[in-house]
This record gives structure tokens, sequence and C-alpha cells, in this order.
């Protein structure tokens, strides 16, 4: 046998067996990330592996209980020109064949997270096991960058699974657990947590196992008039979720899939090609800059050691509810606080339905249900770690119950309001140690939005903010750094927008043609559907306390629907009246309309409003400005935030000018 050659971020080693263990293992890395020099390393290893022809090959991490999170994103950013970052593809494509032809057992061991090239990779071997345990997770990740899977994966996996299964999985961008991922056909074993996965993987390489070839059915959705009809439908319901003038990822790849799913060389070149001109193009580029913004976010969360068990929750009405839920969602225990049982009850039936949606199993949904205590008398604030208040928008009231709070809270609880403009500082003038309030701003609905505010003031500890965005990447959230504010950032931002929105409505300009210029900008969700969604009451709570020029009238406005009982969403008629989660809307009433000039005015005091936050210093930078707005308000993603595309539009016109000139 060959003697092995020293790599840096592989291990080669040869046992009694002569089986050959392939271990990735990044130095200095919490993850494997499969950057060029790795690729190239690991044809290297091949290359060595090809000469010796083992009695099998089998490929593990050195990271416990992670496998290999994917391709360095980080490089992506080198490409910038399609035919060149093809030409980088297929000399993947060319190692990852070499890898499917090696005629030995080849077996691929994973646990933990297995994302976009790491499946990849894993896809080219004859037989994959997986660790079952909650940390497993499998997925192709790229359309969130825009681009698909392009070492060879969108082609392997409309192989193995055909358009029917694949597609969805790669145009959602979800992650399977292990269990999920086996019943698909991506993993051909499971182990157990306790179970050796060498000793499994020495059993697959004796047996010679190989994972079941596709069958007769998956040919048939391959085939050409059912794949034609199949890639038709399944362009027609991306429709509803992504324009293709924003997001040509997904088209790509149905286009990829009809033309060619019947033939896999001609899939892989498609793949080469397709990825080479999206990975340079605008929507990529900008998406990889979100992805950028929201990992920064992610590391404060990072910075505090501190481990929340319990949280106690004032005010159980749709937000306050929503928080306790979806607290006990991520493990922690949850006392919930009202006047009345009969205000906590109906929360407590919402979050019965999170869980429904969320758990898998019908105990672990019970056990989500006990950990979720509804506490009439505030006994849960004597030993909580995190107490957040979340009653109605008044200054007074959240004094008063502060004041209280303050003298049962244990001194290490975290004292967090859930207001949604109130300066922090109003809040805290009543305690007697204003540093102990810190806002976390939770933005509805709580399930669904990542973002969390952290509001912090000028009397603030600064060792209080840290352990409150540790709680913030403890319940999977997204901390924000915002000094106190009328309306801190997101809410400071959306309210020109959103006063905006109501003058043109006021002005005879129909709230379809409102939406309409929205959406076709890229904003998720137009302007008057989201003021039903957030709650027409709320949103006046927010124009009261702002403020404005228009304030007055805006709250009369909003005031008298409120008055019809017409609240928005949560009472089935706002602005547009509900049926089953959605708005009835008129598309004729966007006729006539010059939406484009339409989004531009519309849009236009949301960025004059960003570009004041900066002036003011509420958050570090520019960057966290166009993270919270996308984060928090949606704005377009494939625009890379707010300032960034605004410096974007000043840097064309600027080099449009020059070249004219």
């Amino acid at each position: 046998m060959s003697k092995f050659p020293d790599l840096k971020s592989w291990r080669l080693e040869s046992d009694i067996d002569n089986i050959v263990w392939l271990t990735f293992d990044c130095p200095g890395e919490k993850a494997n990330i499969l950057s060029t020099a790795a690729i190239m390393e690991l044809d290297t290893a091949i290359t060595t592996i090809e000469t010796d022809n083992p009695a099998g090959l089998v490929l593990q991490s050195g990271k416990p209980g992670s496998f290999i999170y994917g391709a360095n994103v980080n490089e992506f950013d080198d490409a910038t020109d399609p035919k060149e970052a093809a030409e980088g593809i297929r000399t993947v494509h060319a190692l990852f064949n070499r890898i499917e032809a090696l005629p030995f057992p080849t077996v691929a061991c994973i646990e933990g997270f297995c994302l976009g090239g790491g499946l990849e990779l894993a896809l080219a071997f004859d037989w994959r096991i997986a660790k079952n345990t909650d940390k497993t997770r499998i997925g192709f990740p790229e359309m969130n960058l825009g681009i698909f899977p392009g070492f060879g994966g969108a082609a392997r996996t409309i192989r193995k699974l055909g358009g029917k299964d694949a597609l969805p999985l790669m145009l959602s961008a979800r992650f399977l657990r292990a269990s999920a991922a086996r019943g698909l056909g991506l993993v051909d074993q499971l182990v157990s947590p306790q179970a050796s996965m060498a000793w499994a993987a020495r059993k697959a390489v004796a047996k010679k196992l190989k994972s079941k070839a596709p069958g007769r059915s998956i040919s048939l959705l391959n085939s050409g008039p059912i794949r034609r009809w199949l890639a038709k439908f399944v362009r027609k319901e991306t429709a509803k979720k992504a324009n293709p003038k924003h997001y040509p990822a997904p088209y790509k790849l149905i286009d990829l899939f009809e033309d060619h799913a019947d033939d896999f060389p001609a899939m892989l070149e498609a793949e080469a090609v397709g990825v080479g001109e999206l990975i340079v193009g605008d929507t990529s580029r900008n998406l990889r800059r979100v992805f950028k913004l929201m990992e920064r976010l992610k590391s404060e969360g990072k910075k505090s050691d501190v481990k929340v068990r319990r949280v106690h929750v004032i005010g159980a009405g749709v937000m306050g509810g929503d928080i306790a839920a979806w607290c006990v969602l991520r493990g922690l225990d949850v006392t919930l606080q009202d006047r009345e049982m009969k205000y906590i009850e109906p929360a407590i039936k919402r979050a019965g339905k999170l869980f429904s949606k969320k758990v898998r199993s019908k105990a672990a949904r019970a056990a989500a249900m006990a950990r979720l205590t509804p506490d009439v008398d505030g006994l849960g604030i004597s030993r909580a770690d995190v107490i957040v208040e979340a009653i109605f928008e008044n200054l007074e009231a959240k004094q008063e119950l502060f004041k209280k709070i303050e003298k049962q809270a244990p001194k290490h609880a975290i004292l967090a309001t859930n207001t949604s403009a109130i300066p922090l500082e109003d809040i805290a003038s009543v305690l007697r140690s204003p540093k102990r309030l810190i806002g976390l701003h939770f933005f509805n609905p709580v399930a669904k939005m990542p973002l969390l505010e952290v509001v912090y003031g000028k009397k603030t500890d600064k060792a209080l903010i840290k352990r409150a965005c540790a709680f913030a990447g403890q319940i999977s959230r997204f901390p924000l750094l915002v000094k106190s504010s009328p309306g801190f950032l997101v809410n400071r931002v959306l309210a020109p927008y959103m006063s905006k929105a109501m003058a043109l409505y006021q002005s005879g300009i129909p709230k379809e043609a409102i939406d309409k210029a929205a959406t076709d900008f890229g904003m998720p969700m137009g302007p008057v559907e989201l003021a039903d969604t957030v709650g027409l009451d709320v949103g006046l709570g927010v124009v009261s306390t702002l403020g404005g020029d228009d304030a007055e009238e805006q709250a009369t406005f909003l005031k008298k629907y409120i008055d019809a009982g017409k609240l928005g969403k949560k009472s089935g008629e706002g602005f547009y009246q509900w049926e089953k989660g959605r708005a009835k809307k008129d598309s004729e009433k966007t006729r006539g309309h010059n939406l484009k000039k339409l989004a531009k005015e519309l849009l236009q005091p949301y960025f004059d409003e960003c570009e004041a936050c900066l002036a003011d210093g509420i958050v570090a930078d520019a960057d966290i400005i166009d993270a919270g707005m996308i984060f928090g308000t949606g704005f377009a993603p494939f625009l890379g935030g707010p300032l960034h595309y605004l410096e974007t539009q000043k840097n064309t016109a600027a080099a449009k000018q020059e070249a004219s000139s």
C-alpha cells in the first residue's frame, strides 16, 4: 500500500480489513467547509485511494456531531466570469464522478449538519448512513443564496428521487431530519444515537451495500410527457412565492429538470452552466450579503454563555401568548400571566396549534404543553430567569407593572419590555435600578419573524445586554442591538412608510394597487395587508407614540375601523376582508395604475428614515440597518438591504453618467 499523503483537512487511515477511513477535519474550525483548498486535497486523497484499490472507503467527519456544512460561501464572491465559474464546477463534477465510479464499496457516515456541498459529496457514495439524532439535519440551502445545488447535487437528487420529490426539496431549501431523509431515499440506513457508526460502516462494506436504484415510477416521472407536465405545475406553484424577475434560480432548476431529467451527463452540464451564471449575478451576490448579515446578528448571541431555563410572560394577548409559546417550543419552562384565566385560555389554545405544527410526536407535544403554565397570580416571577412584559402600549401601565416586578424578581433575572415604540428610559424611570431594564421587541407573527430588537438605554447594564442577546440566540432569534429611541429601528422606519400607504389609500388609490406596487418591488407583503396582519389597534398605538406631521389624521382614520371592531386579520376584517387566513383582494383594481411610479413614491419615506436612523446612530452601522429591515420587515432580500440598494442605485447612475460623458 502506498504512503498516504500528508493533508491539512483530510486524514487517510487503513485498518486491518483494508478499509480506508477518509476523515474530514478542517483545522482550527468548528465545522467542516468544502473550500477550494479542501476540494483540491480531496482530489489528492482520491487519487491515492484509486491507486491502492482497498476493500472499501468510508467517509466520516472529525468534528463530533457535525458532518459538512457545505461549500465556502465567502469564496463565491471571487467568481466574476460565468464561464470560469462553470469550469470550476465541472472540475468538482469530475472529482465526484470519480468517487461514484470507484470499483469498491463506498460509505458516507453522516452525523450532524449535512448540507449543500456536503450532501452532494455524500450522494456520490454507494451507501449513506445517518445517526438518528436531533442534531442531524440534511438538505440543500442553496436557494437561499440565489443558486441551486451545483456539485452534482441537482442531477443526482433528480436521478435518485425523481422530480416530484427532488424539486420541492431543493426549491424549499428545507432541512430534513435523519428519519425523513431516510424515508425520502437520500439516506439508506439509520443508526440509533447509542449505536456505532463505524461498526455499521464496516458491515456495509463487507456486504457491499449499494443504495437502491431508482424504480420504474421515478423513470416515468423523469420521462418526456410527464416531466413537462410536472415542470409546468412546479413552475406555476413556484411563481406564487418567487417572482422570476427577482429570483431566477428556482426557474433555472426547473428548466434543468424539464430539459434534461432523463440524461445525467446533460444535467451535470446544465448545472455547471446554470450555477455559473447565477453565482455572478446580482441576486446571488445580494442574497450572500444577506447570509453574512444574518451570521453577524447571530454572533451577538454568542458573546455570553448564560443559559435561560425559566421565562415569565405578563400579558397573554397575541404577542405575549405567542412569545410564551415560542419559548416553550425552544425547550424553556414558561409561566404566562394575565388578569384572569379567561384571557390566558385563548393563548394556550394557540400554543397547542403551534406545537401540533412544529412538534413531531404526541409525547413531545404533551411535554411542551406541560412546560406552559397559566399563572394568574404571577407566582412565576420569583423564580424566572427572564421576565417579559407584553401588555398594551401604555406608559403608565407599564411603569406600574415594572415597579411591582422589580420587588419580586430574582436579582439575576432579565427584566424586559416588549414595547414596540415607547422609549426604554421612560419605562425605567420609575425603577430603583433602571439598569436592569432592557427591551426585547419581538415581531408578529412571533413564530415566523426571526428578528429580535434588543433595546438598551444610557443606563442599561452592559453585561445585561450580552445576556439578553444570548437569550435571543437560545430561542433561535437574531438579536439586533438598537439604542432606545421612539420606535427603535424597525417601527421607526415602518411608521412613515405605513403612513404614506394610508395617505395614498385615503387619496383614492385602491389598497390592492398600493400592495401590488410594494410586492412587485420585492416586499413580501404590501403595507395595507401588513397593517391588517399586525392589527390596526397595534398600528394606532405606534402612530400615537411616534407622532409625526400626519399622526392625528392617521390616528383618526385608524380609530374609525377600530371602533367598528375591524382590527384586521385577527377580527376577520380590517382594510380587507379575511377568509381562512387570507386577505380577499380584487386584482382588477390594480389596473390603470403605474405601479413602478407608485412603488417609488411609497418607499421614499422608508428609505429616508433608514438614512435618518444611520445619521442618528441608533445602530452600529448601515449593515445593521439593512439586516434589521430585511429580517424585521422583509425588505426585498434580493436587493441586499435598503441602504445597500440606495448605494447600488447611486453607483449605477454614476457609471451611466460617466459612460455617456
